[in-house]
């Protein structure tokens, strides 16, 4: 288990080509506030959800079980919501 982006450059390599073994969850957000990277018409939030969207893609593209769960920039009550949801599913 390990939180991204760069959860996938440290172990990616483990799951992209290895054994279909693994089950994979994905959580996103929303930045509460992002900054422009400097001299680039592009934000460090944009460049983390392009990061997770090409990490769910290759595993996708290569067979494996992966789910990807948005939250909105408010964390604490979208993990709340997801907590609440697989409680009520595992019941």
């Amino acid at each position: 288990m390990g939180f991204g982006p760069r959860f996938l450059h440290s172990t990616g390599q483990a799951y992209k080509g290895g054994p279909n073994t693994g089950v994979f969850l994905q959580i996103t957000c929303d930045d509460a506030s992002d900054l422009a990277v400097p001299g680039q018409a592009y934000t460090f939030g944009a460049v983390k959800a392009a990061q997770a969207r090409g990490d769910l893609q290759v595993l996708v593209e290569r067979g494996r079980r992966a789910l990807r769960i948005h939250l909105d920039t408010d964390v604490r009550r979208g993990l709340q919501t997801l907590r609440s949801a697989v409680a009520q599913a595992i019941g």
